[in-house]
């Protein structure tokens, strides 16, 4: 649909020859159309990962992190990794996915490289992140690295076997300590129990040494 221009006829002085010129120009409900869908998809847009980060840093790979903002239709993600004195460039793309973050691989060590993030859409992909700068260590470096973690996993265990081997004897030393008071206990009930039966004795005693007979049978008698 389109709007007639001015025309423009003429005619040969000789002749019944006709020429005409149309210009046509688009209307104002296409106009209107093409605002709303270019307002549609500016709405629509992803906003670029944010929190670009790196972890699991090693001499030949690394783990790349970001985060996106809350209600972004993102289905996927893509990568670009670069050095940063080189012309190699290595592009990663993954779609329907919800993860935020990335394995990179086969890295160069004492190399330093340039990372981008972008969100993608189904409307296409977002602006590309701040730039991620990072230099991976020398592999010697990852080597003492890791073996410092192990000299600790190991003394973490040590520590823990020593900590159960006191808790065991602790245990042992209240065990023992226990089984002595209750045999004190016993031990002395017993020598309550036999105490009256001492008591008795004794004053049987007393009494037999307090009257003593003459071997006839007789009592002695003094002489006045």
């Amino acid at each position: 649909m389109g709007i007639a221009g001015p025309s423009v006829r003429g005619g040969a002085a000789g002749g019944g020859g006709e020429m005409e010129r149309c210009l046509l120009l688009p209307t104002a409900p296409l106009l209107i159309l093409s605002c709303l869908g270019f307002s549609q998809v500016s709405a629509d847009s992803l906003a670029a990962p944010f929190n670009v980060t790196l972890r699991e840093l090693k001499a030949n790979s690394a783990v790349v992190t970001w985060d996106i903002l809350e209600g972004d239709s993102s289905i996927g993600f893509a990568i670009t990794q670069q050095k940063k004195y080189g012309r190699m460039l290595r592009f990663i793309q993954e779609v329907n996915t919800t993860t935020n973050s990335c394995a990179l691989w086969d890295l160069e060590e004492e190399t330093d490289y340039i990372v981008h993030v972008q969100s993608i859409s189904m409307l296409g992909p977002s602006p590309q992140s701040k730039p991620l700068n990072f230099r991976t260590p020398k592999e010697a470096e990852t080597q003492a690295s890791n073996s410092k973690d192990e000299v600790t996993m190991e003394e973490v265990g040590q520590s823990t076997q020593l900590r159960a081997g006191e808790l065991i004897i602790i245990v042992v030393v209240l065990i023992m300590w226990a089984g002595v008071i209750a045999l004190f206990c016993r031990q002395y009930d017993i020598i309550k129990d036999n105490e009256p039966n001492n008591n008795k004795d004794k004053a049987k005693t007393s009494s037999e040494c307090s009257t003593p007979e003459h071997q006839s049978g007789g009592l002695l008698r003094s002489k006045v």
